[in-house]
């Protein structure tokens, strides 16, 4: 039977109010990826996020980003490899002690655009993630889109997961069309839904300009924070399901 995980961005209050409707969100998905204080998110998130994930049977995963609440961790930065393994630690071990068992690693926003084509950040990221993994005594997975993330978790002999994005617009080359660009964003639950039973199908997206992109993508994602959100991932799952997929955490 085939299967798929459904992850999405939770936990990210900011000052203290949610961006999404977490309750929601977790009734859904198979893994929720917790932003644990760089972009959003505070000691209180993480414990509810973490006791949420209990009730409802979710992996969790930990969404460090940069130092970032003003821009919510979208604005590019150029840190020192030495600073940013430090800023990724201290957030993984926040969420650590919140309580979660952290079975995978997803930088966030910028920060994860950034390891797709930044060796230094992607060593630097995956360099802390290594360490988790040493005091916890198991691999802990790096999510990602590929690139340079990819190579840094092989080196750091950590395992690397692929995912796809859902309700982010994708360009010809596989890279996400820019937030800033009209369109970027998409809110069609019934089109999202149709999206992941292609991607489960046929291991493709489609781009903006009709190129098909290829994906072996184990993971896909709904970002918590968009307006349509709940809708979707209802949708998503609903239409998964209905195709015989079964949608679960591989961590």
């Amino acid at each position: 039977m085939r299967a798929i995980d459904l992850n999405a961005d939770l936990g990210e209050t900011v000052a203290g109010v949610p961006t999404a409707d977490d309750e929601a969100m977790f009734a859904v998905v198979s893994s929720a990826s917790v932003a644990c204080g760089g972009h959003a998110g505070d000691a209180a998130s993480m414990r509810a996020a973490v006791a949420r994930a209990a009730r409802f049977g979710v992996a969790v995963g930990a969404h460090p980003s940069y130092p970032d609440p003003v821009d919510f961790g979208r604005a590019p930065r150029s840190p020192q490899p030495a600073q940013l393994r430090a800023e990724v630690a201290a957030q993984l071990a926040a969420l650590a002690g919140a309580g979660a068992d952290v079975r995978y690693v997803k930088p966030h926003g910028a920060l994860y655009h950034a390891v797709t084509v930044d060796s230094a950040q992607a060593g630097a990221v995956a360099a802390a993630v290594a360490d988790l993994a040493a005091r916890v005594g198991r691999a802990v997975p790096v999510l990602g889109l590929g690139g340079e993330i990819a190579r840094a978790a092989e080196a750091a002999g950590l395992p690397f997961v692929r995912e796809a994005f859902l309700d982010r617009a994708y360009t010809a080359d596989g890279g996400l069309l820019s937030r800033g660009v009209a369109g970027a964003v998409l809110h069609d639950p019934d089109a999202v839904a149709e999206r992941a039973v292609r991607l489960v199908r046929e291991r493709v997206v489609v781009a903006v300009d009709g190129a098909l992109v290829a994906s072996d993508a184990v993971s896909l994602c709904l970002h918590g924070d968009t307006p349509a959100a709940v809708a979707m991932a209802g949708a998503v799952r609903t239409a998964l399901e209905a195709e015989g997929v079964v949608v679960r955490a591989p961590w």
